[in-house]
């Protein structure tokens, strides 16, 4: 078992570089997302084309990434940039959709941009209608505290009143506005605003407040590159150079604002210039060219007046709601699966994994208190052994202070036995070594002398009998 930990470490190293590299792949992806609509709708007031091209190249990363935020927020911004380009059917389609991916993702923040951006495509047409979807959006705006669509609305219910000719009243939305994108450093916006309050002068006729607002405008626009901005600005400058007989001014103003329509390539903004050279020729008194220019504007109404009337674009609301919505919603829902799928898969596998290794991790475990009940029945058993060593070691100790007493004994007695001998023995062997002199110099007879000596090795045996016979009896006392 010990062979195989390396390897699942392994494995498992493998698969969490992989995960945290797959994680970082999905995050820089969906940047890639945010940056592409980030840029698309910053481009819709210059070149609302590129608006869509962007929007629909982070549409294809995020349905890959079936990230669906992404994918509204993409389908958003090419509604937006359509509604710049005055393409209102595929605009509304955009924002259907977009509205769907928002609902699904519980994302009620985008969900009051789209009603905003659903406003604006009233607010030439039906008024009230628009009004209904910029308060419900602004709404939820206040609820979460987003400035940035907060300031925007206020811009578009001034833009209402306007339209109402509740000039004062639009002007107090765009002052309330104009202070929050200030706030807020958003310079488009606030050419808006400034061209916006343009307006309402010039239908209070204080044209030379108008003018210094909008010529302020236009001149902030240019610098921008905001190219829709500029073409608005001309249109209300040329009127006021019209109200003025500032003829020349008017023809120069005229020619500006078409060469920046065209680039934005909005048919709407290039018709009404079409109307305000005809108000400028009439004004002349050219009525021949006048006529030539509104025969031209009557042939563009009536091609785009399929698409120009509040009942139209509430028609495809209703037609199209219901239909795009389940389908949608069924797209997503197979998305959603098909991501489940995958998403199960990994992570069964990466519990496959994980219990592989916590059963590694629970066997080593009862190893290790298999291995320490041993060990402590093992240190139990030692502790068992050293007892009985001490034990033995103490009786041991016993033994040798019995033996050394008994040798104490056996070494007094010995000493006691050599005293008692040497005093017993001597007297017979003293008299042993006087037989052997006398006998030497012939002063007794030999059997006498032979007698003598017999009778004192007998009292040496007798003497070294009894001293064996009290060395072997312990009872016995002394000598």
């Amino acid at each position: 078992m010990k062979k195989s930990y390396p390897y699942i470490i392994f494995l498992l190293f493998v698969l969490i570089i992989n995960l945290n590299g797959f994680g970082k792949g999905i995050a820089q992806d969906t940047n890639e997302v945010v940056k592409l609509n980030t840029l698309g709708f910053k481009m819709r007031l210059t070149d609302p084309e590129q608006t869509v091209a962007d929007a629909a190249k982070a549409l294809v990363i995020a349905q890959k990434l079936e990230y669906t935020d992404g994918i509204g927020e993409s389908y958003r911004v090419m509604g937006i940039g359509y509604y710049y380009l005055d393409q209102a059917k595929k605009a509304i389609d955009a924002y259907l959709i977009a509205l769907n991916y928002f609902k699904l993702s519980k994302n009620i923040q985008s969900e009051a941009k789209v009603d905003n951006n659903i406003g604006n495509l009233y607010h030439d047409i039906d008024y009230d209608r628009a009004l209904e979807f910029f308060q419900k959006s602004l709404v939820i705006a206040t609820q979460l505290n987003d400035k940035q669509l907060t300031a925007a609305l206020y811009l578009n219910i001034g833009t209402i009143y306007l339209h109402k000719k509740s000039l004062y009243k639009a002007l107090q939305f765009y002052n309330k506005s104009e202070s929050m994108f200030a706030v807020l450093k958003d310079s488009d916006n606030l050419v808006q605003c400034m061209q916006n309050k343009g307006v309402i002068y010039y239908s209070l006729n204080q044209f030379d407040i108008a003018k210094s607002l909008l010529l302020a405008a236009n001149k902030r626009a240019k610098e921008l590159d905001l190219n829709r901005p500029v073409a608005s600005i001309d249109l209300t400058l040329a009127d006021i150079y019209i109200a003025q007989n500032k003829f020349s001014e008017a023809d120069k103003t005229i020619i500006e604002g078409i060469v920046f329509s065209k680039i934005i390539k909005n048919e709407k903004i290039q018709t009404d210039f079409k109307y305000t050279s005809y108000q400028l020729e009439v004004k002349r008194k050219n009525y021949e060219k006048a006529l030539f220019i509104l025969k031209d504007i009557y042939h563009q109404d009536s091609l785009r007046s399929a698409q120009g009337s509040s009942t139209q674009i509430f028609n495809l609301f209703k037609e199209q709601v219901n239909q795009q919505a389940r389908q949608r919603e069924n797209e997503i829902i197979l998305q959603r699966q098909q991501y489940d799928r995958v998403k199960f898969w990994g992570v069964a596998i990466v519990a496959g994994l994980l219990l592989v290794l916590v059963g590694v991790l629970i066997n080593n475990v009862k190893r290790k208190a298999r291995t320490n009940i041993q060990l402590t029945n093992l240190n139990a058993e030692v502790s068992r052994q050293k007892d009985n060593l001490d034990r033995i070691n103490h009786h041991l100790e016993e033994i040798i202070d019995e033996r050394t007493k008994d040798l104490q004994i056996k070494n007094k007695k010995l000493s006691e036995y050599s005293s008692y001998l040497s005093h017993q023995i001597r007297g017979p062997i003293a008299t042993l070594k006087g037989l052997l002199n006398l006998e030497k110099e012939g002063l007794v007879d030999q059997p006498e002398c032979i007698k003598m000596m017999n009778k004192s090795v007998s009292e040496i045996d007798d003497k070294i009998i009894e001293m064996s016979d009290m060395l072997h009896d312990p009872g016995r006392a002394g000598f």
